[in-house]
């Protein structure tokens, strides 16, 4: 059966945005120059900079008397109440349930914050399973990982099994690294970025979850295509990847 594995944030859910959220709150809260926004999005780096990093340093920035743990428990309650998963992403979910994907998410982080953003939004029913990086104890790119989420899902681990698998996500070394690693093939959401790694590729890449499913389920491992449609597909979705994708130079085409 032909397993969907998708990142969590800045893929599934628009974490960055619900970051924004907290960020404008907590200078709303604390009566600070709105301008300061920017401060706080540079100094986020997309989530990957350690949380009592960002808060250490806003607390010495505005001469905060809070403790690290209060400013922490502040962040989690309201950068969770932010983030929620838009309709067109349930939309491709449902699409690719429809078409026969079994689907798993695959995210580093901790395990409470991360499991609370997956039932908070909804996400429990639209999925087979997921594994989070704290309590399975290995990171992406780690092809440990993508196994476990795969096992969750109940896709068992024979000799072709990463054949018949995709990995969606937004951050190339832990997503599309994992994916090379691991023997599946992957679609980089690239947010408007170029790509920036000389040692790997995404097998295929995309703006945004929509259109990543869309072509995941247009390719050639998609359930009950036909040999001609599935050329067809395949045809298709090369020809995206020089015009509606951002186009990365020596892309490997989709494998049999």
């Amino acid at each position: 059966m032909p397993l969907l594995l998708l990142d969590l944030d800045n893929t599934l859910l628009p974490r960055d945005a619900a970051f924004l959220g907290w960020a404008q709150d907590f200078l709303d809260d604390h009566r600070l120059p709105s301008d300061d926004l920017h401060w706080f999005a540079a100094i986020d780096g997309g989530g990957y900079v350690p949380r009592s990093t960002v808060l250490g340093a806003a607390k010495r920035r505005y001469g905060l008397d809070h403790s690290l743990d209060f400013l922490l428990a502040h962040y989690r309650r309201g950068i969770n109440s932010h983030i929620q998963c838009p309709s067109a992403h349930v939309a491709a979910l449902h699409a690719a349930r429809a078409a026969g994907w079994t689907i798993g998410i695959v995210s580093n982080g901790n395990t409470r914050p991360q499991l609370e953003k997956i039932r908070r939004t909804g996400l429990v029913p639209l999925v087979d399973g997921w594994v989070i990086s704290e309590e399975a104890g290995c990171l992406k790119p780690d092809p440990l990982i993508f196994e476990i989420a795969a096992q969750r899902c109940g896709v068992p681990l024979t000799r072709d099994w990463t054949s018949h698998t995709w990995m969606v996500g937004d951050y190339a070394p832990a997503d599309i690294a994992g994916a090379e690693v691991t023997g599946l093939r992957s679609v980089w959401l690239h947010h408007g970025r170029p790509w920036a790694e000389p040692g790997y590729r995404p097998t295929l890449s995309a703006a945004g979850l929509p259109e990543a499913v869309g072509l995941v389920l247009s390719a050639r491992s998609a359930p009950g295509a036909r040999a001609r449609e599935r050329a067809q597909a395949t045809a298709g979705s090369a020809a995206a990847g020089a015009s509606s994708i951002a186009p990365i130079s020596g892309l490997r085409a989709v494998s049999p």
